[in-house]
């Protein structure tokens, strides 16, 4: 182990030309080693003196919520990777990580197929530099390669040839630049909360952190997950008054979903204050228990346009006002199902759904059931 080495994490990004996708996610160690020299010859030019540190390039192509992750699991494990290598043998310093008879050496560093399909993939690499160079080669890393930090043309082409593809551009980003990048994007979206969020999960995780959605839904970070309130309650507190309720809980719910698929992406929990985290892709707000002296409980569907069943509610019909028990929200496309499934065990009920066509509220602003006419 090479304990005075500090570890200065960075990334080669390739934004794919129009409609282009690698053939494949995953170099080989032969073919991550020619990538590394002519890495390592780039970063010569670019930062002069940089012999002096070890290199180290994982052969994989990464989405960016596959790198920003809680403790940066990639980075981690390149970096656990190489400390083990001596130095006396590899090639000037230079070490990569391929896959051998089909398989990386670590599972962190094999891709996830899941979010392949993006314009840009990156490609991992560090340099472990001597304790008494590493700020300032930081610092220079910071300044050279977001200035100037285009990939040499025979890097782009061995990319290019190796893995069948065209690129628009391929640019050195220190994990700092690529931080900073992804802030930028999710802003452009309207997504400056939830990257609030991220941002702490991945810089500061010791500390709490808030934000408010772009609807006023608070987000709580604290101890490695991020809280909601129940959005029902939340809305019947603070929504009731607006023009439109109905449209604007249903606008709440489709923010909800963007987020919620974001901070799983990122390896962030999602939770309802009072609630346990859980990554089954849907949340379950408690309301009340069942009255045993009503009907048994049903399961209705709230519908909105562009999310189709947006949430589900338990409830027991009860004379002028129906006694709800719970609302149910599917956050993953294939959540709906397994929801439905607890939802059905936790409250005694049949799986049969009555749709309502759309998101039912009470004077209240509450989420609600149907109820018996009085008669």
């Amino acid at each position: 182990m090479n304990e005075s080495l500090i570890a200065c994490p960075a990334v080669l990004a390739l934004e794919l030309a129009a409609g282009e996708v690698p053939a494949r996610l995953e170099l080989t160690r032969d073919e991550a080693q020619a990538l590394a020299t002519l890495v390592a010859d780039d970063l010569r030019t670019l930062l002069p003196g940089v012999e002096a540190s070890r290199f180290a390039l994982a052969g994989a192509l990464f989405d960016g919520v596959e790198l920003l992750r809680p403790g940066f699991p990639v980075f981690t494990t390149l970096e656990e990777l190489a400390r083990r290598i001596p130095r006396v043998t590899t090639a000037g310093g230079v070490v990569a990580f391929g896959t051998h008879d089909g398989h990386m050496p670590a599972q962190p560093l094999v891709p996830d197929t899941r979010y392949a399909g993006g314009p840009m993939r990156l490609v991992p690499w560090m340099l472990l530099a001597p304790e008494d160079l590493a700020a300032e080669l930081t610092a220079r890393m910071e300044v050279e390669l977001v200035g100037r930090g285009e990939a040499g043309a025979a890097t782009a082409d061995f990319l290019m040839r190796t893995l069948g593809m065209r690129l628009e551009h391929a640019r050195y980003l220190s994990r700092d630049d690529l931080l900073a990048l992804t802030c930028v994007q999710y802003e452009h979206v309207n997504l400056a909360p939830l990257w609030t969020m991220l941002e702490a999960a991945l810089l500061t995780p010791y500390k709490e952190e808030t934000a408010l959605g772009s609807r006023g839904l608070p987000l709580h970070y604290a101890e490695g997950r991020v809280g909601i309130p129940g959005p029902a309650a939340w809305f019947a507190r603070a929504g009731a008054q607006r023009e439109n309720p109905a449209h604007e809980f249903a606008g709440t719910l489709f923010e909800l979903r963007q987020y919620a698929a974001l901070l799983a992406a990122h390896h962030v929990p999602l939770h309802l204050q009072g609630q346990p985290a859980q990554t089954a892709g849907y949340l379950i707000e408690p309301v009340a228990d069942a009255d045993p002296a009503l009907p048994a409980p049903a399961i209705y569907a709230h519908e909105a346009p562009g999310l189709g069943m947006a949430a589900l509610t338990v409830a027991q019909p009860a004379a002028g006002k129906a006694r709800i028990l719970a609302h149910g929200y599917p956050l993953a496309p294939d959540a709906l199902a397994p929801l439905l499934d607890t939802l059905a065990g936790r409250y005694a009920t049949e799986h049969e759904v009555h749709a309502l066509g759309r998101v039912l509220l009470d004077a209240d602003g509450a989420l609600s059931a149907p109820a018996p006419s009085l008669h």
